[in-house]
């Protein structure tokens, strides 16, 4: 095993003017941050609210300080070298060797500032998704523990694979799998991780109570502000085709004159998704559900951050189609048929549309090999991370429990832990499951 190896160099560096580009969206990617949290409180309970948006700003917080004192390191980007084992002759890079606490980062190169800026911003988005998940009965203590293990160990260790230039990154030069595995946008590090945390965090900690009363029966519990929710989709658009410009820019050293039609594709893939969402849900229930279609803008946007600086508008559209029907669909199956209570629709959302996204990457290159590399990526992900993220969360639950007692269940979130409702001056209403 050599202990530490070098990662490819900066080649060619950004000229100057990229460099200003890129810090100008980055400043605007985190609109995307709060239009989530936006949607994930809109979509809990009334009596959670102030709670959910607490959390949202809490767990944010959290994972912005452990990334910096321990993620950045595994991250590997500031130093330039990580650990990696030699099998059948070829390095395979695993982690980071970087130093911690940020040690080094105001001399290093500006390209490695703004890579690691891009990664706070990324990790902050990353750790609000599994929280959306475990709306009206997630402790907040257990969300900052969740988030704290996702920034200090899977999402360095995923980012670094990808954007370090660890072993996924490595699959072209290695193994002639078109140009390794791509993602600029962070549908694998963000999205994908953020979902299939949202999945472990839902198994562990189990439905709300009254959520399924019967063995095939499934209790209606929508959210409580849709008008957060429709607002929250606004302020994503813009911070998403800001992550998709900056991640162009930095990952794919993407030219400038590439980037409109990028931003072009965002959009487009997030408006066929969500005019599908609508056509379904206006097809299975006669009328079109607001969250739901929500739901599927976000699935188009997600799905964009694998694959906008990739494709052609058209093949966008095409990517955010699938989307927009694939998300109402499975979110109606995880629930009805697997019995998953997942308010936010996360797993549907972030996981699977990732998913989608990062395999759509592949099968429109033009490079040989290139979908073989992204398998390769989803394998990893489904086969390494998540069996991974379950077994951490479930000792973790073990710790800081995740869920809150029955009565806190009962009076609401706001009031057990925080002592006073989001909307005091209103009655909030009995929920019936309660009686």
């Amino acid at each position: 095993m050599n202990p530490i190896v070098p990662v490819p160099p900066l080649e060619p560096p950004l000229t100057d003017t990229a460099i200003a580009l890129t810090l100008v969206l980055l400043l605007l990617a985190p609109l995307s941050v709060a239009g989530l949290a936006l949607i994930t409180t809109g979509l809990g309970r009334s009596r959670s609210a102030a709670q959910a948006l607490l959390g949202n700003l809490t767990i944010v917080a959290v994972a912005a300080i452990v990334f910096a004192l321990v993620g950045t390191g595994l991250a590997g980007n500031l130093s330039g070298l990580s650990h990696a084992v030699h099998l059948a002759r070829k390095p395979w890079n695993w982690t980071g060797a970087g130093p911690l606490f940020l040690h080094g980062f105001s001399s290093a190169p500006v390209q490695r500032q703004l890579e690691i800026l891009f990664e706070f911003l990324a990790v902050m988005l990353a750790v609000l998704i599994p929280w959306g998940s475990g709306a009206d009965r997630l402790r907040l203590a257990a969300g900052c523990a969740v988030s704290a293990l996702l920034a200090a160990l899977f999402f360095p260790l995923v980012a670094h694979w990808i954007w370090g230039g660890g072993w996924l990154a490595a699959l072209g030069a290695n193994f002639g799998l078109g140009a390794g595995f791509l993602d600029a946008g962070g549908a694998a590090p963000v999205h994908a991780l953020g979902g299939l945390s949202a999945l472990a965090l839902v198994w562990i900690v189990g439905p709300r109570r009254g959520k399924f009363p019967r063995e095939g029966l499934s209790t209606a519990m929508p959210g409580h502000h849709v008008v957060y929710v429709l607002f929250g989709c606004l302020l994503c658009l813009v911070g998403w085709m800001a992550w998709n410009l900056a991640g162009a820019i930095l990952w794919l050293n993407a030219p400038l004159t590439a980037l409109p039609r990028n931003a072009v594709d965002t959009v487009l893939s997030a408006s066929a998704a969500l005019l599908a969402t609508l056509a379904v849900t206006r097809f299975r229930f006669g009328k079109p559900d607001a969250s739901m279609c929500a739901n599927g803008w976000l699935a188009g946007l997600v799905a964009s951050s694998a694959c906008a600086a990739l494709l052609t508008p058209g093949e966008s559209l095409f990517v955010g189609l699938v989307a927009g029907i694939i998300t109402p669909l499975l979110v109606e199956m995880l629930e009805l048929a697997l019995s998953i209570d997942d308010p936010s629709g996360a797993i549907a959302v972030h996981a699977v549309a990732a998913l989608w996204g990062i395999l759509a990457a592949g099968f429109f290159a033009p490079e040989s090999g290139q979908l073989l590399a992204q398998v390769v990526g989803i394998a990893a992900l489904l086969g390494l991370v998540f069996p991974a993220v379950y077994l951490l969360f479930a000792i973790l639950n073990r710790i800081v429990p995740f869920r809150v007692d029955p009565d806190g269940e009962r009076i609401g979130m706001d009031l057990h832990e925080l002592g006073g409702g989001a909307y005091p001056e209103f009655v909030i209403h009995r929920d019936d499951s309660y009686r």
